[in-house]
């Protein structure tokens, strides 16, 4: 092996830091305008302008005219097919949203011959290798019966979207890797998956094709495989990253080792070394000493493909400075240690400077790095992620029906825009089913739902905390906190945005016989009674709200986003499709969708009772 390769590789998500976008490598879409972008589709493949799917008949897409979304609706008449694209790839960045119909199968191959499926597992609590999202089986005829299927991996935890609900997915996959005569040294990983914004699978290394691949051999590149012979599923937004780029290479490297604690880089000649020689790598631990000492690395950075790259130096205990080409790139000043250059191919000096001077600080040497066509990664140690010794995560779980008090953080901006909005008084509610929610005490209304796991309890309880806790599971946000009732001098006047006039009181909450709360508050003379349970087979929330005395103009609002759209009969998709709304006792009362503020609002008038379910 020609010189010394850069070691220590990770990716950027799992170091925590955040590199400059401009030397990122380039995203394209698929275009979706026709189906030129793939080999002889066959007639169950179209493109559609929009797609419903129903909750109650299996594998059936509703389509409208447009361009924009990739469907499969295989019948009878219109057999299924896998549709293959025109390109090939080798290590990618896979993100695209897709849709399932009631009781669907697909699947996704990357390069053909790794199979990430795509199922309906809504409500499923134990998700194996061949439920949604999970990377499927291997298979062998030869093995005993049971034994056949192999290394499959399941998801991490299930949080699979309802029937007709887009779904978010994102792969980083890193193809297999071949020496000059073609003989496989490394197998494809999946680096991770992202489901609906829950990491399902991180560092899954792939010993061969998955069962139905379109070869038993493995290749440096391939096309990529929607399975389409099996059910009814959608696709939008289809982009690709690619990489595989050659990397630099950073060779001939020597480190000096120096006593004392440098605020600024020293005169070198000046000072005689603790210790000296030659590395293979980036690292603190080649010091000698553990506190109040400089690290001078020097060398030679080869690189191979000319472009733009972004070095961001993890300094972590102490300072740090990086030059290429006898320039500065990161400064040993300020608190931004990131730099980016254009770098032509060649040879080039490299030297890298570490200050130990934070007594408590955990010593670490680390660049990330990324450049055109070069998937991030990261050079010497890893990050810290900060000078403290972490500990966590500490994980909160609901084999029963379990409640946990916190402050919760919202994406929303707050009054001042500044931040995220602070629940203050929030109560977490989690379920066996793996379904869970958050009561705002404060406006009597749920502010989230969740599927997966319960709670991440660490910036609550870890140190000496901030009070709160982080949803584990897919998260359905239910808009900026808001009350649930106000009275409307029309349906068309503004949402109460404060209690002023309401005379709004959080009472409390009562638990049943299975632990599950119904919220209790006074608003306008009235008290209200909010029942909130996970509907059955954990399929989404039904909530109760009971009345007592309501006055006139006295209205509910179900849900707020930037489109609601009436599938059915009192079912209402919300939100460009990510959950639904389905009144389920309006006491005759006509729920009314109107504009506010350049959203949609769904609000019913309350006459004493009314209930209704949100699925997701």
């Amino acid at each position: 092996m020609r010189g010394v390769l850069l070691a220590g590789i990770a990716l950027m998500y799992s170091t925590g830091i955040s590199l400059a976008q401009s030397a990122a490598p380039q995203t394209a879409a698929i275009p979706l305008d026709n189906l030129s972008s793939f080999q002889n589709p066959g007639k169950s493949w179209q493109v559609a302008g929009d797609v419903t799917a129903r909750l109650d008949k299996d594998n059936v897409l509703n389509v409208e005219e447009g361009t924009g979304i990739l469907v499969n609706a295989p019948s009878k008449k219109k057999k299924g097919i896998d549709l293959i694209t025109n390109f090939e790839h080798g290590d990618i960045d896979l993100e695209l949203y897709y849709m399932m119909a009631k009781g669907s199968n697909s699947g996704i191959y990357l390069q053909g011959r790794y199979e990430i499926q795509l199922e309906d597992s809504w409500g499923v609590k134990k998700p194996t290798s061949a439920n949604n999202g999970a990377v499927y089986e291997r298979w062998d005829e030869s093995r005993p019966n049971g034994q056949k299927g192999y290394q499959g991996y399941a998801p991490r935890q299930n949080v699979s979207r309802a029937p007709g609900l887009w779904q978010h997915l994102k792969i980083s996959f890193q193809a297999p890797r071949f020496d000059a005569s073609g003989k496989k040294i490394e197998n494809a990983k999946i680096l991770r998956a992202e489901l609906n914004g829950v990491t399902i699978h991180e560092n899954v290394e792939l010993f061969g094709p998955t069962r139905g691949a379109m070869g038993s051999n493995e290749v440096a590149a391939g096309p990529l495989r929607l399975q389409g012979d099996h059910g009814a599923v959608a696709f939008r937004d289809i982009k690709i990253t690619n990489y595989g780029k050659p990397r630099p290479e950073l060779v001939n490297l020597k480190y000096q080792v120096y006593k004392g604690k440098f605020e600024a880089e020293p005169q070198y000649d000046n000072i005689p070394p603790e210790a000296e020689g030659t590395s293979v790598a980036l690292t603190s631990d080649i010091s000698p000493l553990r506190n109040d000492f400089l690290v001078r690395y020097t060398g030679t950075l080869r690189v191979k493909e000319p472009g733009e790259y972004t070095f961001n130096l993890n300094a972590s205990g102490g300072n740090g400075l990086m030059r290429i080409n006898n320039k500065v790139v990161v400064p040993i000043e300020g608190r931004d240690r990131k730099g980016t250059v254009n770098l032509p191919a060649g040879d080039m000096p490299f030297e890298l400077v570490y200050s130990k001077i934070v007594e408590w600080g955990r010593p670490a040497i680390g660049i990330a790095v990324v450049g055109p066509g070069i998937r991030e990664y990261l050079i010497g140690d890893p990050a810290s992620g900060g000078n403290n010794d972490s500990q966590g995560p500490i994980l909160v779980d609901a084999p029963v029906n379990t409640i946990l008090r916190s402050f919760m953080d919202l994406p929303f901006p707050n009054k001042d825009g500044k931040r995220n909005t602070r629940v203050v008084h929030a109560v977490n509610v989690g379920s066996p089913e793996q379904v869970h929610y958050t009561y705002d005490m404060d406006n009597g209304n749920m502010v989230q739902v969740w599927r997966g796991g319960f709670l991440d309890a660490t910036p609550m309880w870890y140190s000496r905390g901030d009070g709160s806790s982080r949803p584990v599971g897919a998260v359905q946000h239910l808009g900026q906190p808001a009350f649930t009732l106000a009275k409307l001098a029309s349906p068309q006047a503004a949402w109460v945005a404060d209690t002023a006039g309401t005379g709004f009181r959080p009472v409390g909450y009562d638990l049943d016989k299975a632990d599950q709360p119904t919220f209790s508050y006074r608003v306008y003379g009235s008290t209200v009674q909010d029942a909130i349970r996970v509907a059955d087979e954990g399929k989404g929330i039904r909530r109760e709200l009971t009345v007592q005395n309501p006055g006139d103009n006295l209205y509910a609002r179900l849900a707020e986003g930037k489109s609601i759209e009436a599938v059915s009969k009192d079912m209402y998709v919300v939100d460009g499709k990510s959950y639904y709304i389905r009144l389920d006792d309006a006491g005759g009362q006509k729920p009314v969708v109107r504009d506010s503020n350049g959203q949609k609002e769904l609000i019913v008038p309350m006459r004493g009772k009314l209930s209704y379910s949100i699925i997701f």
